[in-house]
């Protein structure tokens, strides 16, 4: 009900709901197709509505690299399968793509579907072009191999940091620039802007998720590096308790400042795309990065419990990213309400200005921000506006579903 309590997100929330309907309607009549396609609405619905952005023979194969290291995601994440037999499952994975017959059995629910049945994931794979198909192996084989070093490996240091998240992320804005590429939309773009494109991401769902790694069942993986932990706590788990509070959330804004180092970065990669449809489908999860890193930074709910953007202003996101316009927009906004939110006496305030400034003068500088009012905190509007709301809504749903 929250998220529909802003007038300006209904009609964005609206547009959602539709083009998620339409989603459901135009999946593959092929069973491999069909279970690709399914299968990635399940285990990420955001992906699947930014996906639609692309045409459909770079969308296939996006969904398909995707699929693929959702996969190996899944069997790195399984704290339950032996470290004898997950680090070579890893390694090899590359291979088994190939392999119509693979699958291993690991993950819950949707993932363990996905693992089950990642033949229709092989078979589909197998039906891309070459250069697509080349550049989903050499990824997959470079990420096992960097996430088989870090079951045995510990985050210790900032670099180990970085190097975890270039494995698991950065590789990621590595292949999604040689699928562009192969597509012949785009010029290959520059590794150093494509890994920050991954890491910016990973690192700010590396610091959202801090409560559902630490609680993880049978064990906790955290990725959370020992460098910057150990100068608030004695034990990484310590934040978790009240009486921590204060060292926690210091700890949660150094890491959030380490993250904000990727965004200019960023903003540079997706100023050079020319492809309105690949540019969205960039453009779209790093203003969420942004947003959520916003969020977190200085939000002692981070942990307590699950910390994300609310729908009606993802909804906003999703709309109303058409341009770099939009994205300086986006970025600049949500860096000032980060701002707002830096303590003085935090330890890090010094380099936390400094780098939201840089963000800052560089979307100024860009020439082209406009207003959008994007907000964090919960409506200020009270009850009788929420019902206007949702009756608007009703009316909009009503001429919509008529037509």
């Amino acid at each position: 009900m929250g998220a529909l309590s802003r007038p300006e997100e209904v009609v964005a929330l609206v547009k959602l709901r539709v083009a998620a309907g339409q989603i459901k309607r135009q999946i593959p009549p092929e069973e491999h197709w069909g279970f690709a396609y399914s299968m990635l609405q399940k285990v990420s619905r955001s992906f699947a509505l930014v996906i639609q952005q692309l045409g459909p023979e770079l969308r296939n194969a996006v969904c398909i690299f995707y699929l693929v290291l959702r996969a190996l995601d899944t069997v790195e994440d399984d704290t339950s399968i032996p470290t004898e037999v997950k680090v070579p499952i890893l390694q090899d994975f590359y291979r088994h793509i190939y392999n119509r017959d693979w699958h291993y059995s690991c993950g819950t629910n949707n993932y363990k579907v996905l693992m089950d049945k990642f033949h229709h994931v092989s078979t589909a794979f197998l039906e891309l072009g070459e250069g697509y198909q080349k550049a989903i192996e050499e990824i997959t084989r470079r990420m096992g191999a960097g996430m088989a070093k870090f079951i045995c490996k510990e985050v210790e240091t900032v670099d180990d940091y970085e190097e975890y998240c270039h494995y698991v992320a950065g590789l990621v804005g590595y292949g999604l620039s040689r699928l562009f590429y192969a597509a012949g939309t785009e010029d290959l773009a520059p590794d150093s802007l494509s890994n920050s494109m991954g890491l910016f991401l990973q690192k700010t769902n590396i610091i959202r998720d801090y409560l559902e790694d630490i609680n993880e069942i049978p064990k906790s993986r955290m990725f959370w590096p020992r460098e910057i932990w150990s100068k608030y706590a004695d034990k990484l788990e310590d934040f978790k308790y009240v009486e921590n509070s204060e060292k926690a959330v210091q700890c949660l804004n150094d890491l959030v400042t380490n993250a904000l180092i990727h965004a200019e970065d960023c903003l540079q990669y997706m100023s050079a795309l020319k492809d309105h449809a690949i540019f969205c489908f960039c453009a779209i999860p790093q203003i969420m990065a942004i947003g959520t890193c916003a969020l977190c930074y200085n939000n002692v709910n981070v942990f307590r419990g699950v910390v994300k953007m609310r729908r009606g202003l993802t909804a906003r996101v999703i709309d109303e990213t058409n341009s770099m316009s939009d994205v300086y927009t986006a970025f600049y906004e949500f860096s000032l309400l980060l701002e707002s939110k830096i303590d003085d006496n935090d330890p890090n305030a010094a380099l936390t200005r400094k780098r939201v400034d840089s963000i800052k003068q560089t979307c100024r500088s860009s020439g082209l921000l406009k207003s959008r009012g994007y907000h964090l905190d919960k409506s200020p509007y009270k009850h009788i506006l929420l019902m206007i709301v949702l009756l608007v809504v009703a009316i909009i749903f009503g001429v919509l579903y008529t037509k």
